[in-house]
């Protein structure tokens, strides 16, 4: 057995523990330092403070994001909460600090204009502060060097511009499950649906995506980052339905779809090469080194592989709808973004056809 995977602590724990210790200060003139908070499933960390500051009414308070063994792009960012008092009876007010982003797009938890601060963290800092006296305050939160993070995340795609988003539904990070990745597939889907748009695709990689734009000429809000979490996304689409769905992605990785896998990652599931065998009526493809080179040998045959991979696909995905209104068609993307194999929508709908 290896060492267990170590977790950490959210963007939203952070600046809660932050906010919580500027808070204090501002009212005592002391820091606590470590400072606790109190976590949704009841955990109790202690954050240690990595700066403060303390000058007339504003009291800044600094805790270094620790992501545990999970590879998150803000591990190690200095999440900042500067606290000062506010107007009698305003209650906790928020403010969008340097590196942190504002909501420029409707769809999401937050109205247009809002910091990026999400509900859970909110509350979280709304109980934090309160714990310690706080009751008519303004928390701003700052992440550093946030806006040069944030261009490795969703958030410009999703309206969120000039920064990060501070999140978490638990404060808890843990290591490997990509909920993070997982969150922004769902909120693609919420701001493409308030955006009125009745086609978006679910692709697997950068290179399926700008296929699929090139194909159907969707606007980027439609494009849906999915990478290895298919089930993720359907599942989410099962319950937010979109009338039409393009799922894109390279041969390995959808061929593991039609398999059944919903975890497209190559440490959670593998091309079966035995299957791609059967379904090119092939016995040869099963010693073939690689998906690639299965599918090489089935073009050379003048087997169309890809669309009966494209095909099983659309149906373990419509299989996860479960009836919901979605239409489906698949597209295999071959590494030079040309089209090696497709599955039709029910409607015959094709690259370069408009969604019904």
């Amino acid at each position: 057995m290896g060492t267990p995977l170590r977790r950490g602590w959210t963007t939203g724990a952070c600046a809660t523990a932050a906010a919580k210790a500027a808070c204090a200060a501002l009212l005592t003139g002391e820091f606590p330092d470590p400072v606790q908070i109190v976590l949704p499933k009841g955990h109790t960390p202690a954050f240690a403070l990595s700066q403060t500051a303390l000058t007339g009414d504003t009291a800044m308070a600094a805790v270094v994001k620790d992501a545990g063994d999970d590879p998150d792009v803000t591990h190690g960012a200095t999440i900042r909460a500067t606290v000062r008092r506010g107007a009698p009876g305003s209650g906790v007010t928020f403010r969008a600090g340097p590196g942190v982003g504002t909501v420029t797009k409707p769809g999401l938890p937050l109205p247009v204009g809002e910091p990026a601060i999400n509900p859970v963290p909110r509350q979280l800092i709304r109980a934090a502060v309160a714990e310690v006296g706080g009751t008519d305050v303004v928390v701003e939160v700052s992440v550093d060097d946030g806006a040069e993070l944030a261009t490795h995340t969703w958030n410009p795609r999703l309206g969120i511009l000039g920064g990060l988003s501070i999140l978490g539904t638990t404060g808890v990070v843990i290591p490997y499950s990509c909920s993070a990745w997982i969150d922004s597939i769902r909120r693609g889907v919420d701001v493409a649906r308030a955006a009125g748009h009745r086609h978006v695709a679910a692709c697997t990689g950068s290179t399926s995506e700008k296929a699929v734009a090139r194909l159907y000429g969707l606007p980027e809000d439609a494009l849906l980052d999915m990478g290895d979490f298919a089930g993720a996304a359907l599942k989410y689409l099962r319950r937010h339905p979109v009338e039409r769905l393009t799922i894109a992605g390279g041969f390995a990785k959808l061929s593991k779809l039609a398999d059944g896998h919903l975890d497209l990652h190559s440490g959670r599931s593998q091309v079966n090469l035995d299957r791609l065998a059967e379904r090119a009526g092939l016995p040869h493809l099963a010693t073939a080194n690689t998906a690639m080179e299965a599918l090489r040998l089935a073009q050379a045959a003048g087997v169309p592989l890809a669309d009966r991979v494209a095909e099983a696909a659309r149906h373990e995905a419509l299989g996860v709808l479960a009836g919901a209104p979605v239409d489906v068609d698949v597209l295999v993307i071959d590494r030079s973004g040309g089209l090696a194999g497709r599955a039709p929508s029910s409607t015959g709908g094709s690259p370069g056809s408009p969604p019904r």
